[in-house]
């Protein structure tokens, strides 16, 4: 993995250079390219020396349904003309590490049993925000298996108040 890193690292630095003007815009685009790129039957397609690259982006493109800048088309296509499609997922976390480290925010996962409505959202974010000393973008994702409570995600920091965690608290205490 610190092998693709390392590929996707200038491609992240050049896009985010290019893009000061519209950091948001592309980042969004950015992501949506990325998760059309992270399949493995589109990696394959790509990797086929059949395809060629207009098929490649044409098809990353419609799959993605977005509309692409002059600038998003000569970075992408760039990416394709290098052979550098399964890079794109980690080209995007770098371009949204660079975009985060520049508006002094972080990316924050809120793993939850059951969905949290907009207004807990807001008092959980701005706890998590206080707890972490920065501002945080949040996204919630769903996991049934966590029983109860939330699990975050900032970074390499992880605050676990499921009660899952709980269990395996009391099941470590217990077979101690």
């Amino acid at each position: 993995m610190a092998e693709l890193a390392t590929i996707a690292r200038p491609y992240a630095e050049a896009l985010f250079k290019a893009a000061q003007s519209d950091l948001a815009g592309t980042a969004g685009w950015l992501d949506a390219v990325a998760a059309v790129a992270d399949n493995a039957q589109l990696q394959q397609f790509a990797g086929n020396p059949n395809a060629s690259p207009a098929q490649v982006f044409d098809l990353l493109t419609s799959v993605a349904k977005v509309t692409l800048p002059a600038q998003g088309k000569n970075f992408l296509e760039t990416v394709i003309d290098n052979g550098r499609v399964n890079a794109l997922p980690e080209i995007a976390a770098q371009f949204r590490a660079l975009k985060n480290a520049q508006s002094g925010t972080s990316d924050a996962t809120v793993y939850s049993a059951f969905a949290i409505d907009g207004a807990a959202l807001a008092d959980v974010c701005a706890l998590l925000e206080k707890r972490f000393g920065r501002k945080l973008n949040v996204t919630v994702a769903l996991q049934p298996e966590l029983i109860g409570g939330i699990r975050v995600v900032v970074g390499d920091e992880v605050l676990d108040t499921s009660v899952k965690a709980r269990l395996e608290q009391m099941k470590v205490a217990l077979t101690a």
